[in-house]
């Protein structure tokens, strides 16, 4: 668990837009060095230049001349609302605890409000704790749709085996909840345990032979706040239980559809320590109540 009000992310790092062929070559590179050297789904150079030159953003952290990791990001249309749409993140597995994530799409936010747009909206595995910590509980953007089977069977060494589910996800850059979050601010230890003690477990999980936790049973919440487990590390799942990959899916699909149907929808998530072990949870909530949580201080009302 977090404390409350967390210092500012350290900055090893230079954010800029890429501008050369070569830097956009990179990003193939750092694709590979997260999905495998198999994976053949880069965002293509050409692409990334047109994006660039065209209302989009191809970002990048660099580690002396080395591309770390780039976020690519387009505008989006639906009929009412313009919006950049982030297609892609990576980071590579060296800098993948140095908060390079969170740095990326803090610039990102600041580029794409000085364009005059105040929305961006990407999709996410759910299962994948590490994007589900970043995206909503850091970053302060919530959940809005749960996407069955997204993108097809994908054969990178992260999606395969797996049916690509996603969550897509609105971050309101310049709502009261996103301006707390990254001004530092957060919900206190004792009232995330608080509101996860008092919560319906969608799904009840067990340690399977080898110890990783897997789902059991799926319910249907029946008090104010739920909680749905996903696995801490799906890479150990992937690793030592990998006939669970679908059970895992499957199990989650099912819970957010049924808390769906109730009307209720991910506020948040939160790594609770339960007897030494180290869980992951979103929290959930009927959508008409949902606290949009405390005003900072002078803001405005593929994974």
């Amino acid at each position: 668990m977090e404390p409350s009000t967390r210092p500012a992310a350290p900055t090893g790092f230079r954010l800029r837009r890429l501008e050369k062929p070569e830097e956009f070559r990179q990003v193939d590179a750092v694709h590979r060095a997260v999905y495998g050297e198999e994976a053949t789904d880069a965002v293509p150079t050409p692409l990334q230049r047109a994006v660039q030159d065209n209302g989009g953003i191809v970002l990048g952290g660099f580690a002396d001349i080395h591309l770390a990791g780039y976020t690519v990001a387009f505008l989006g249309w639906d009929g009412t609302t313009l919006y950049q749409y982030v297609h892609a993140t990576a980071v590579r597995p060296e800098y993948q605890n140095h908060h390079l994530g969170f740095q990326l799409h803090a610039e990102l936010r600041q580029q794409i409000l000085q364009l005059g747009l105040s929305e961006v909206r990407l999709a996410f595995d759910p299962l994948q704790s590490r994007n589900a910590w970043l995206f909503v509980h850091r970053l302060g953007g919530l959940p809005d749709q749960y996407l069955h089977h997204y993108y097809g069977q994908m054969a990178d060494t992260i999606n395969r085996g797996v049916e690509s589910d996603r969550i897509r996800l609105v971050w309101s850059l310049s709502s009261p909840r996103v301006e707390a979050r990254l001004g530092g601010t957060y919900p206190s230890r004792e009232e995330e345990e608080t509101r996860w003690n008092g919560a319906t477990p969608l799904i009840r999980t067990e340690p399977g032979e080898s110890g990783v936790r897997l789902p059991v049973e799926v319910q249907e919440p029946d008090r104010p706040v739920a909680h749905l487990e996903i696995p801490f590390d799906l890479a150990l799942v992937r690793e030592h239980e990998p006939g669970a990959l679908g059970r895992w899916r499957h199990a989650t699909r099912d819970a957010f559809r049924a808390a769906a149907d109730l009307g209720y929808s991910v506020d948040d998530f939160v790594i609770v320590r339960v007897e030494h072990e180290r869980r992951g949870f979103y929290l959930l909530s009927p959508t008409s109540g949902r606290d949009p949580g405390p005003p900072a201080e002078g803001a405005p009302g593929r994974g």
